[in-house]
Parts: structure tokens; C-alpha cells; sequence
């Protein structure tokens, strides 16, 4: 899972940017929506997450179109805002925190590669007929630890990376190229089949 969590995605993007651009509370907040959903596909895999994507196929269709829809709402507002990245005061904006966290959360439930890893290989891991309580207590854990504490390192080093350039013209760019990720993860994420 934490393999997984690394390769560079559409959720590393969103961590990233919202990190970059509002500061590591939102960053962390993002990471906890992604944690979130990855939680959801745990316990549906668990309840036959098959059957359940047949039959409620078009609900997720309609998730990974809000998210994307979102995403690239979120990087135009991103690339059209003022050169100030103001973090101090947007990382203590609860509005802020809960749009990313929801930006995560709704980014995974709409992830078509999520879907097939739980659905698809999630299983060829763990022997699903025979898992108990514990078992499922413990794949929670893991999932936690290993996606959240990947999620949260880019985060930390995101917000790094914008700590460290005080020149108008360097944050301007930066939130340029990050506007940019968001609406090409938004697009990718509608466009994909």
C-alpha cells in the first residue's frame, strides 16, 4: 500500500498543491479524505465490493466527474488568484480544511485505479472469505499508517518547498504550475475511461 501510495497520482497532486498553496494543515487535511475513501474501499472490498461497483457503477461515474470538475475548478481559482500565498491565515481557515478534506475524499471515491486496486488485486492480498473483525481492524491500520503517513510526507515536503521561496515572482510561478497539476489531474480524471 505504501508502494502504491508513492507512485506519483491524482492524489499526490491534490496533497501537493493544497500543501503548496494553503499551508500543511490542508495538505493534512486532503491526505485525511484520501485515508477516508481508501477506508471506504477496505470495508466495500471486504462487503464484495464487485457486486456493489455493478450495481451502484454509474454513483461512482458521477463521483470521478464532480471530482475532476472540481479539480480543475480548484486549479483555475488557484492560477488566477493573487501572487501572496497567505498561509498563515488559510491554514486556520475551516473552510479551507474541510474543502480539502472533502477534495481528497471525493478525488478517491471517484478514482477509477482506487475501484480496481480494492475490486480487483485488494483481493489476490487478502483471503477475503476467511477475514475476521481483527483482520479487518488491522488492514484499517495499515491502510492508515502506510497511505496516510506517504500522503502526509508529501505534504510536509510540499509545504518545505514553498517555505523556502520569499520572491513574488517564484510564488506566482508556483502556483501557476500548480493550477496547472490540478486541472490536468481534473481532466485526466474525466477524460480517462
Amino acid at each position: 500500500m505504501a508502494a502504491l501510495a508513492l507512485v506519483p497520482s491524482t492524489s499526490v497532486a491534490l496533497v501537493v498543491v493544497r500543501a503548496t498553496s494553503a499551508g500543511f494543515a490542508n495538505g493534512s487535511a486532503a491526505a485525511a479524505g484520501i485515508v477516508l475513501g481508501d477506508l471506504v474501499f477496505v470495508f466495500l472490498a471486504v462487503l464484495g465490493m464487485a457486486a456493489l461497483a455493478e450495481v451502484l457503477g454509474n454513483f461512482f461515474l458521477i463521483l470521478r466527474y464532480l471530482a475532476g470538475g472540481y479539480l480543475i475548478w480548484f486549479g483555475v481559482s488557484l492560477m488566477r488568484s493573487s501572487a501572496s500565498l497567505q498561509l498563515e491565515n488559510s491554514e486556520r481557515s475551516v473552510s479551507n480544511l474541510s474543502s480539502s478534506f472533502f477534495s481528497g475524499l471525493f478525488l478517491t471515491l471517484g478514482d477509477v485505479k482506487a475501484i480496481f486496486f480494492y475490486a480487483s488485486l485488494f483481493p489476490a492480498f487478502v483471503d477475503l472469505a476467511t477475514i475476521g473483525a481483527l483482520d479487518i481492524v488491522h488492514i484499517a491500520v495499515i491502510t492508515i499508517v502506510a497511505v496516510g503517513g506517504v500522503k502526509l510526507g508529501y505534504a510536509y515536503f510540499a509545504r518545505g518547498l514553498v517555505s523556502s521561496v520569499r520572491n513574488p515572482r517564484a510564488e506566482r510561478a508556483l502556483k501557476v504550475t500548480a493550477g496547472s497539476l490540478m486541472v490536468g489531474a481534473g481532466s485526466y480524471l474525466i477524460a480517462k475511461p
